[in-house]
């Protein structure tokens, strides 16, 4: 891999795998040998370098991201699936316990947290958890067995954890909050979901420009917070395992097995509190008093 000093290291595994679009005449510099390539014709190719990848601009694709996403939801469906199945009356397997359990979770979160009526909120609860934890767990594998493997393929980056990656997290928050906005206009309607924001918190025509700036701020930071917390956290913790792994063999062990298993409620909690304050918003666009 190209990464001779640790902070070219530390570069290499926080950058994704990205396919993106390059313009003609672009040079392209090879990290081995800088060697340098002109492009005759524009053309969609994988970035060899960060500066390629910040070059392919908004329409660049994060293969990594979109890749373990989908797996990471495929096992949840394939899991879960099997286990509705499989389920029996008598001695639950294991699998059906840990199911069961976390089922039982999120029906107390959406329980404690909702108040209306809606039957799509529970199932979109449970997968988030599930989705959201899955994707997370990909953070206790060490950080450089699959871009090794990645490597071996010819592949320059390769990162694993989605949620260390905006685009992923943000890509969860925007479809929370279209829901949000959905289910404001269809039980307010699109004029009490208007009058919703201009009149709340001063029930008087003359503040209405000052309510619409509160809420409409309020209801844009809602996917802002989602999104940022759930990368933040995951990012700062994938930064602390790859410092811990540029560091003497015998001190990595010291370090990254306490890490690694308080990284374990930190992927669970963070999994609960999306899942948690999506419900919460989620209420907020059924309430129609």
């Amino acid at each position: 891999m190209a990464a001779d000093t640790p902070v070219e290291y530390i570069q290499h595994h926080l950058q994704n795998l990205t396919y993106g679009k390059l313009p003609a005449g672009y040079e392209r510099v090879d990290p081995y040998t800088n060697d340098v390539t002109v492009l005759q014709e524009a053309g969609w190719t994988f970035a060899r370098t960060s500066t390629e990848a910040t070059d392919m601009g908004f329409m660049a694709f994060h293969v990594d991201t979109l890749g373990w996403s989908i797996f990471m939801g495929i096992l949840f469906l394939t899991i879960f699936r099997m286990v509705a199945k499989r389920a029996t009356s008598g001695v639950p397997s294991g699998m059906q316990n840990m199911v069961e359990m976390t089922f039982e979770f999120v029906q107390n979160i959406v329980r404690d947290g909702f108040h209306g009526k809606n039957p799509v909120i529970a199932p979109l609860a449970l997968t988030m958890f599930v989705w959201i934890f899955l994707m997370n767990s990909l953070k206790l594998i060490p950080v450089d067995f699959i871009p090794q493997i990645a490597h071996a393929l010819g592949l320059e980056y390769f990162k694993i954890v989605p949620t260390t990656d905006p685009n992923g997290t943000f890509g969860i928050s925007i479809g929370v909050f279209l829901l949000i906005i959905f289910y404001s206009i269809k039980v307010k309607g699109a004029g009490g979901f208007a009058k919703e924001l201009s009149f709340t918190p001063f029930n008087h025509w003359a503040l209405i420009p000052f309510n619409l700036v509160l809420e409409i701020i309020g209801l844009l930071t809602k996917p802002i917070g989602l999104a940022l917390r759930l990368f933040g956290n995951m990012y700062a913790g994938e930064v602390v395992f790859i410092l811990i792994a540029i560091l003497p063999f015998w001190i990595q062990w010291t370090l990254n097995v306490p890490w690694a298993i308080f990284h374990i409620l930190v992927i669970t909690l963070q999994a609960f509190i999306f899942t948690t304050l999506s419900v919460v918003y989620l209420s907020q666009a059924h309430e129609d008093h």
